[in-house]
């Protein structure tokens, strides 16, 4: 490890803290957090060699005494020198974005069949009667309250 210091969320202060660095920097491991893409994104196109750790897969060392930011990036540092850093995948610039739109859509899709299941699920349960998906799917507004139907014990 050559450099360590904490900096603020601010790319032209990391790659100039970087740049002045004694030396030549191999390689930069950026900890695949919730919000990497920028950084990654920044370091590459300001032609770093950028390494994505896989968080999930790196193993602490056991009996350390020490678990901070600054003792993170000496071990990440550490696995990388050795050759033996888990990395994740880097996506294309411009790319990430894409991708969370693409998670963001499955998990609304997942979502809504939930939705569709309970109530199939709650009309199976209370009225003993089978309403298909689709025809959950095309109710409106006001065609169908759930109130009325299970107190009428009617469906569609």
């Amino acid at each position: 490890m050559v450099f360590a210091k904490r900096l603020r969320n601010d790319l032209e202060l990391i790659v100039t803290a970087l740049r002045s660095c004694p030396g030549d920097i191999r390689a930069v491991v950026v900890e695949s957090t919730y919000n990497w893409y920028w950084l990654v994104d920044g370091l590459r196109s300001a032609g770093f060699d950028v390494r994505l750790a896989n968080t999930a897969a790196v193993k602490q060392y056991d009996g350390l005494k020490h678990g901070d930011d600054f003792s993170d990036a000496r071990h990440l540092a550490q696995l990388l020198r050795l050759g033996i850093l888990p990395q994740g995948y880097i996506l294309p610039t411009g790319a990430a974005g894409l991708r969370d739109l693409m998670r963001k859509r499955a998990q609304l899709v997942r979502q809504r069949t939930t939705q569709i299941l309970s109530i199939h699920n709650l009309l199976a349960r209370n009225l003993a009667k089978s309403v298909k998906g689709d025809a959950i799917k095309r109710l409106e507004d006001g065609r169908l309250t759930l109130w009325r139907c299970l107190r009428t014990r009617s469906v569609l």
